[in-house]
């Protein structure tokens, strides 16, 4: 086929797909829901935490105080925004773009309603991966009627919010691709679109290369890299010397706990069925094989391993699960409450 024949068809091919996808997502849109988010996933660890707040009724609250004031504030001068800058275009603002645009809004307050929920419910785990999907959800339905462009991204982040789960990441690993995906991916494809232009395959793999590279990749090895384990050059001390106060008052130093340490584990109780009178039951456990833990300036850092192997990361590291709990009575035990509580370091 001779070269200006197929420049013709790629033309009639490319004003077809233009007018199959005519709505376009204005590139301000992608900036104002993006870095406020991600600057919001950055600093989850730093306000409103449990130290600042420790009821969790009243920490519920001002999470959800502060998510719906932030993004009903994003959502109005969004709206606000695209209208004024379609006025000066003299661009009609068609029915379905509008509503698109509501579809977008439901998703963020679906999100914004399970991150309530978890506080009372649990699945705290889930979080970042939940606003993942949905965030995925909302530019795959926009890239339907708009850009393909916004089709591959949002499929990539709804896989990316869903391998996060199937791969077991930590929380801390999750929450900073979170935030790369919404501080630096949704600007960076502010930048890529290029009004509904039809592309080759093979450059819009190249754009979604560069797009997992600077929200999956880098993150990923930055985080790393931050929370390597350190480096400890002393010996381990013994219980009985740590007890001796013979641990060094600052730096990083390790603790070897031996196998059959009695380890009491309290437990608060409240509520209105049991006693409570200010007394914690106690939950005697015994150390089946000896234990290393890493302390920092006199405090445990939550980093841990057995003997001889490498350390476990506080972050990577899912301590206690409790998969059931139920009560019974019967006539020889009478009412007890039985449950199934795993420690474990490693994870199988």
């Amino acid at each position: 086929m001779s070269s200006p024949a197929a420049q013709q068809i790629n033309a009639i091919h490319a004003m077809l797909s233009a007018g199959h996808r005519n709505l376009r997502i204005e590139r301000h849109s992608l900036l104002m829901w993006g870095i406020p988010a991600g600057l919001l996933f950055a600093l989850s660890e730093f306000i409103l935490t449990p130290a600042q707040i420790p009821d969790v009724n009243q920490r519920a609250l001002a999470w959800l105080a502060l998510l719906v004031t932030v993004l009903t504030t994003v959502a109005a001068i969004d709206w606000l925004w695209t209208r004024r800058v379609k006025q000066a275009r003299d661009e009609a603002w068609s029915f379905i773009h509008r509503q698109v645009q509501k579809v977008w809004w439901l998703l963020m307050a679906l999100a914004v309603l399970t991150t309530f929920g978890m506080f009372f419910y649990g699945g705290g785990y889930m979080l970042c991966a939940v606003w993942l999907v949905m965030l995925g959800l909302s530019l795959y339905l926009h890239g339907l009627f708009s850009e393909e462009l916004l089709e591959w991204v949002g499929a990539v982040t709804i896989v990316i919010g869903i391998g996060s789960l199937v791969a077991q990441l930590p929380y801390e690993t999750m929450r900073w691709i979170a935030t790369a995906v919404f501080g630096i991916g949704l600007p960076l494809l502010a930048m890529m679109l290029d009004r509904g232009q039809h592309r080759p395959a093979g450059v819009r793999l190249g754009q979604m290369l560069i797009w997992l590279a600077a929200v999956l990749v880098i993150p990923l090895w930055v985080e790393q890299r931050v929370h390597a384990a350190p480096r400890i050059e002393s010996e381990p001390l013994s219980l009985a010397d740590f007890r001796g106060n013979l641990a060094p008052p600052t730096g990083y130093h390790s603790v070897t706990l031996p196998a059959g340490t009695s380890i009491p584990v309290e437990i608060e109780l409240s509520g209105d069925i049991f006693v409570t009178d200010g007394q914690r039951p106690v939950l005697p456990l015994v150390l089946n094989r000896p234990i290393e833990l890493m302390m920092h300036d006199g405090k445990l850092t939550g980093d841990a391993r057995f003997a001889g192997e490498s350390w476990q990361l506080a972050r990577q590291v899912r301590w206690i699960t409790i998969p059931w709990i139920k009560a019974d009575l019967t006539p020889e035990k009478g009412p007890v409450v039985s449950s199934n509580l795993i420690v474990q370091l490693r994870q199988h």
